[in-house]
């Protein structure tokens, strides 16, 4: 692809807030196309809870095609919590991607950015840069939807194979490499798990093992998953890259966004082979829909990782280039006193995006 190519980006506004913080990172992204070569076609598509109740499915075939077509996928935020399936379980087309188009690497960056207050004693000074590597399709969310209920007890399968955990740490290792290479100093990747207790567990970190010896230029650590919880609290700005099973890195993934701030200032994304999904960690938010007080910097951020992966998907340097900048622009205006009101500011959703424009 040369950098004249329009990238084709599927665009899911989602619900709640989705489309509201979506917004901002689309102007965002036309502001970089005005400023360099890269140039954008984005095409909506229906998805998420109110796609369901007007339709009964969570998804048209139509917005799974564009998807598969597309070089990238923006997705705002999905679901509200008054709108289920027969089964009692939340709308949740991010998930359903994750599994159609097999996204079995969900990256959650977690940097606390220069003027955001974190809740960890000391990290104003130290800071905290790292990212966990969430696996996407397989442990315990394998189960979804296929729970065994009776009326005396509840059965859920939890399943790790060995095709998606050899990828997942080929795609970590390279990633804390990549890390390495940009300057990240006294780095590694430590694996997560419960292999003292599961089976399923140690079969993974054997893997993770294996995969250690193939790449022995990176620092391989393993701690157990409660173990890894406690030090996140004391001492985040000791961890680079964490790998781990699925709901492990639902959990640990939330709670680093914590560290840097809360859900509105985390991005992150689903990655496969072939395809990926940019989105923020945070949910729809429908208590605060409509009123312009949510946080866009996840979704913003999360359109800079899409661009960093399109860089390295297709070898375009102004990408990779196009992405920094945006880091920088929402450092500045953070630095420079911007303060959602998550944080108990004044700076609305309007306010932030148009600091952010002005600082690219």
């Amino acid at each position: 692809m040369s950098a004249n190519s329009a990238l084709h980006i599927a665009v899911l506004g989602g619900d709640g807030i989705g489309p509201e913080v979506m917004a901002p990172a689309l102007d965002v992204l036309r502001k970089i196309e005005a400023t360099t070569d890269l140039k954008f076609r984005f095409t909506d598509a229906a998805a998420g809870a109110d796609n369901y109740r007007e339709t009964g499915k969570s998804m048209p075939e139509s917005t799974v095609r564009l998807c598969d077509e597309a070089d990238a996928i923006l997705l705002g935020a999905c679901g509200l919590p008054s709108v289920r399936y027969p089964d009692n379980t939340e709308i949740m087309p991010q998930v359903e991607l994750r599994f159609h188009f097999d996204l079995y690497a969900g990256v959650r960056p977690a940097r606390l950015i220069p003027g955001v207050p974190s809740p960890i004693v000391g990290a104003d000074q130290r800071g905290i840069d790292l990212v966990v590597i969430r696996e996407s399709t397989e442990g315990l969310f394998a189960s979804m939807g296929k729970g065994v209920v009776t009326d005396t007890e509840a059965r859920e399968t939890l399943v790790i194979t060995r095709k998606t955990s050899e990828r997942l740490f080929e795609f970590s290792f390279r990633l804390a490499e990549r890390r390495k290479a940009r300057g990240r100093v006294g780095g590694g990747l430590t694996c997560v798990d419960k292999a003292n207790v599961f089976k399923a567990f140690a079969f993974f970190r054997e893997m993770f093992d294996d995969a250690a010896k193939r790449h022995p230029d990176v620092k391989a650590d393993r701690l157990y998953v409660d173990a890894c919880a406690a030090l996140l609290v004391k001492r985040p700005w000791d961890f680079d890259v964490m790998v781990m099973e699925n709901m492990f890195g639902d959990i640990l993934s939330d709670m680093t966004a914590g560290l840097i701030g809360g859900m509105g200032m985390a991005p992150s994304a689903d990655i496969g082979d072939r395809h990926a999904v940019f989105q923020p960690c945070h949910g729809t938010a429908p208590d605060i829909m409509g009123q312009g007080r949510a946080n866009p910097t996840g979704m913003i951020l999360s359109a800079a990782m899409m661009l960093d992966w399109l860089a390295d998907k297709h070898g375009l340097e102004a990408a990779a280039e196009a992405g920094e900048r945006i880091e920088r622009a929402v450092d500045k205006v953070y630095a420079d006193g911007i303060k959602p009101m998550e944080f108990g500011g004044s700076n609305g959703t309007a306010e932030i995006a148009k600091a952010v424009l002005a600082a690219l």
